[in-house]
C-alpha cells in the first residue's frame, strides 16, 4: 500500500516563507504579516543555515548544544517550501510567498517558453534574466525602501548570482569565507547601524558536509558544531535592541549508494534500459528526490497515464507519483499556483519518500551520483526545520 500524500498547503505562521517578512514587519516596514510574531526590535538578524533541519537537532544535538537548548526552551518548527530544495526555499523567504506564485519550482525547472531546463541554484541559462523570471519585489527591497539598513551577508560566491538576483536582491551584500567572517560582517552592521537594521546571514557549510558525506559523518559533525559556536557567539556579542532568527532551508536524508539510481541508463546499443519510464518525456527537471518529467505537447492521455503507471510499478514502494494537477490540488506548490509558472511544474512528478535517489544520467555528471545526503522530497525529515528566535 502506498504511503500517504502529505498535503502541501501550511498557514503563514508555520511557514519559512514568514521568517524574512516577519523581521521585516517587526522593524516596522509597512505592508508585510508579521505572523511568527517576531519581538519588535531594531536590529534584525535572520541566519540560515542550509540543510538545518529539525531531525538534525533530534538526532545529532549533543555536537550542537547551543541551538539544542534554545530548540527545547522555545524553539519552533517550520515548514520549508516544496520541493525542499535550497533555491525554492530561500526564494520564498525572500519574497514570502510560495513556489507557485514566486516561481522557483525546483533545483532543475523547465523554461517552457524556450524548451530550454535550467538550473536556478547555479547554472542558470544566460538568456533566463533572474529579475523577470521571479518578478516580484523582495522583502529585503522592501526594507531597503523603507528607511532600513539592508544588507546580506553570504559567501564571495554569490555574489551577483543569478539565485541572489532572483530571491534576495536589495540592499549591501558583504562576503565572508567563513563561518567567522562572516559573523564579524553581521556584527560590523548591527554595531554602526544607526536606523533600523535588517541582516540577512546565510551558511552553507553543513549542507556541502551532508551532500559530500552524508549525516553524522566527521565532517558533517564538525560543520554542525562550528555553526553552533558561531551562531553562539553572534547571539552572545549582539547590541542590546536586537533579535536573533536561526532558521534553515530543507532537512536531509541519506540515500545508500545501491539506491541512487539512473532512470534514464542507456545501454551500449544507445537504447534505454527502462523506455517505459520515459515514453513520450520531452524534458527531464526536478531533482533526485523529486523528479519532474515534461511530456510532448502531442503526447496522449493514454500515454501519459501508462508511464505513470510504469513509475509506479518500478518504484511506488518508496515515491509518491503524481500528475501536475494532482501535485498542484495537494498544495505541494502552495495554495495558489499562478498561470505563468503552472507550465514549469513538471507534467508527472515522482517524490521519494523512501531511500531513494533517481537520477537522468544523460544530463548529470558521475559525480552526482556520489550525493550521500538528499533532499527535495516533501517527508518530514526534508520538510521541517526549526526557528529560534533569540533576543538581546
Amino acid at each position: 500500500m502506498s504511503a500517504p500524500v502529505p498535503a502541501g498547503v501550511v498557514p503563514s505562521e508555520r511557514h519559512l516563507r514568514s521568517v524574512m517578512a516577519s523581521a521585516a514587519a517587526a522593524l516596522g516596514v509597512e505592508g508585510l504579516d508579521n505572523a511568527l510574531a517576531w519581538p519588535q526590535t531594531r536590529r534584525a538578524v535572520v541566519a540560515l543555515v542550509d540543510g538545518l533541519g529539525r531531525n538534525v537537532l533530534r538526532r545529532f544535538g549533543g555536537h550542537a548544544p547551543f541551538l539544542k537548548s534554545a530548540m527545547e526552551s522555545h524553539g519552533r518548527v517550520l515548514q520549508v517550501p516544496v520541493p525542499t530544495t535550497t533555491a525554492a526555499s530561500l526564494t520564498s523567504l525572500g519574497t514570502g510567498e510560495e513556489p507557485g506564485v514566486h516561481g522557483v519550482v525546483g533545483y532543475d525547472v523547465l523554461d517552457p517558453e524556450r524548451g530550454v531546463v535550467v538550473n536556478m541554484l547555479g547554472g542558470w541559462d544566460p538568456a533566463t534574466v533572474p529579475e523577470q523570471w521571479q518578478p516580484l519585489p523582495t522583502v529585503l527591497e522592501r526594507a531597503e525602501a523603507a528607511g532600513c539598513a539592508v544588507v546580506t551577508v553570504s559567501l564571495p560566491l554569490f555574489a551577483g548570482s543569478a539565485l541572489t538576483r532572483a530571491a534576495l536582491r536589495g540592499g549591501e551584500y558583504r562576503a565572508g569565507s567563513t563561518m567567522a567572517a562572516r559573523m564579524q560582517l553581521a556584527l560590523g552592521v548591527l554595531d554602526s547601524a544607526r536606523q533600523p537594521a535588517l541582516v540577512y546571514l546565510y551558511f552553507n557549510e553543513l549542507d556541502k558536509a551532508g551532500h559530500r558525506d552524508g549525516l553524522g559523518s566527521d565532517s558533517w559533525l564538525h560543520a554542525l558544531e562550528e555553526v553552533d559556536t558561531t551562531l553562539k557567539r553572534l547571539h552572545e556579542r549582539m547590541p542590546p535592541g536586537s533579535t536573533l532568527g536561526i532558521t534553515g532551508d530543507h532537512g536531509m536524508v541519506d540515500v545508500p549508494d545501491s539506491r541512487r539510481l539512473d532512470y534514464a541508463e542507456v545501454l551500449e546499443d544507445g537504447s534505454l534500459r527502462f523506455p517505459e519510464l520515459l515514453d513520450g518525456v520531452e524534458h527531464t527537471a526536478g531533482e533526485p528526490r523529486l523528479v519532474q518529467l515534461h511530456f510532448g505537447a502531442d503526447v496522449s492521455a493514454e500515454r501519459r497515464a501508462a508511464v505513470a503507471e510504469a513509475w509506479r510499478a518500478a518504484h511506488g514502494a518508496h515515491a509518491w507519483v503524481l500528475t501536475r494537477d494532482e501535485a498542484v490540488a495537494a498544495g505541494w506548490f502552495g495554495a495558489k499556483v499562478a498561470d505563468r509558472v503552472r507550465p514549469r511544474i513538471g507534467d508527472l512528478l515522482i517524490a521519494a519518500h523512501g531511500d531513494l535517489a533517481l537520477y537522468d544520467g544523460r544530463r548529470v555528471g558521475a559525480h552526482a551520483f556520489e550525493m550521500v545526503g538528499q533532499h527535495g522530497s516533501p517527508t518530514r525529515a526534508e520538510r521541517e526545520v526549526p526557528l529560534l528566535l533569540l533576543s538581546t
